[in-house]
């Protein structure tokens, strides 16, 4: 992988995480019940930390010469348990990816970028636990 691969990489992640906000969003505002009570508070604190990883990424292009995307992918609707199911297979894509980008800028001998990916990728695993636990998983 070079620099600029590295870049087109870095520009397919931060869609993603566009894509996670406008679902968290979504799903913050319509998954209710007395059983997500717990589930949607936790939802909005991974709303904010999906923003702070759009951020990151944005500016770690931006460093590396690039331009950041502003491109958000198709959102499914979804509602209750099968919401949280997309949440998670989500957050699980994301968090392959971000092992995969931690990887790639230690071997392009970015370890400064790899250090700034590393909050994205434990608090994307800390997701993905959260979900699965909410899930029963």
């Amino acid at each position: 992988m070079d620099k600029e691969n590295f870049i087109d990489a870095l520009n397919e992640d931060l869609q993603t995480e566009f894509q996670s906000i406008v679902q968290y969003i979504s799903h913050v505002a319509t998954v209710t019940g007395a059983e997500f009570l717990g589930v949607i508070d936790e939802l909005k604190v991974h709303l904010t930390q999906e923003l702070e990883h759009a951020q990151i990424l944005a500016e770690q292009i931006a460093f590396l010469g690039g331009e950041p995307s502003t491109s958000v992918p198709k959102v499914e609707r979804a509602t209750g348990r099968d919401a949280l199911a997309a949440d998670l297979q989500l957050e699980d894509s994301q968090l392959e990816r971000y092992r995969k980008r931690f990887s790639e800028a230690m071997d392009l001998g970015l370890a400064d970028v790899a250090e700034a990916l590393r909050p994205l990728l434990e608090q994307t695993q800390e997701h993905v636990r959260d979900l699965q636990t909410a899930l029963g998983r």
